[in-house]
């Protein structure tokens, strides 16, 4: 039930669950019996939402005890107009990364992109490393100004050792129109994915529709970082079957700590 009310999914729980088990040691009772440790599956868990009365399933997701989207069907997407991008100067195309850069073997390449909130007047910049699925939070008290993106970038780099933050692979919005400038200062190169393309930047989209669940379309994104930063670890906290059931925070501590200890 915790997981769920912090809005793990099913396969989360119950990867979760069998890692808590698989690391308590047996009661006297189960080793005399050679007794293996009694698990969950994701199934049961989906059978356990279903099964409820009727009624009760929009309760739970109000409680957040349901699952992450609270929906029970999935909704179809609305055709609506397809919106002009305008030109940035001097991009460089997501065609032209390295290969290093587009292997998720090779830590400290990033991709990122922007949450706008209510009519547009307020934004959050979200970046998350490719090898650890680790997001970090970008408040943005200016919203989609480009010079705030671009210093509150600067703040974020100054912050990440070197090797992971090697490069940044974003959305063709116009918010990064200083990239050039943050690329001079910082060495870090931004790539741009083409108009449309969400699947370039993938593990950021994803990422991007989690944080929906806290912050919906057409409310407004607060620039308070300790709150955005509540929200980044409780989303970091999750275990990811992609990850091998470990937790983005746990991963990326762990390429921080293996750096130091090889130069250390």
């Amino acid at each position: 039930m915790a997981g769920l009310a912090g809005s793990w999914s099913p396969q989360q729980v119950a990867a979760g669950l069998r890692s808590e088990l698989e690391s308590e040691p047996l009661s006297v009772e189960a080793a005399a019996v050679d007794a293996e440790p009694v698990t969950v599956s994701h199934q049961a868990i989906y059978d356990w939402i279903y099964a409820r009365p009727k009624g009760e399933l929009r309760r739970l997701a109000e409680q957040q005890v349901a699952l992450r989207t609270g929906r029970t069907s999935r909704r179809p997407r609305p055709a609506g107009p397809v919106v002009k991008r305008v030109r940035i100067a001097a991009m460089t195309s997501i065609d032209e990364r390295p290969a290093e850069v587009a292997d998720r073997r090779v830590p400290g390449h990033w991709e990122g992109d922007l949450l706008i909130g209510k009519a547009g007047r307020t934004a959050m910049g979200t970046l998350v490393e490719r090898t650890s699925r680790y997001l970090i939070p970008v408040p943005l008290p200016a919203g989609k100004d480009s010079q705030g993106l671009k210093d509150a970038l600067l703040t974020v780099a100054g912050d990440l050792p070197g090797h992971l933050f090697r490069s940044l692979t974003w959305d063709c919005g116009t918010e990064m129109a200083a990239h050039a400038a943050f690329t001079l200062a910082t060495d870090v190169k931004v790539y741009f994915a083409h108009p449309h393309s969400p699947w370039e930047r993938g593990t950021n989209e994803n990422t991007n529709r989690w944080l929906r669940e806290y912050f919906p379309k057409g409310t407004d994104i607060p620039a308070d970082p300790d709150y955005l930063w509540a929200v980044a670890r409780e989303i970091n906290g999750r275990p990811r079957k992609i990850l091998d059931w470990k937790k983005p925070a746990e991963v990326f501590a762990g390429l921080l700590t293996s750096k130091i200890a090889s130069t250390g």
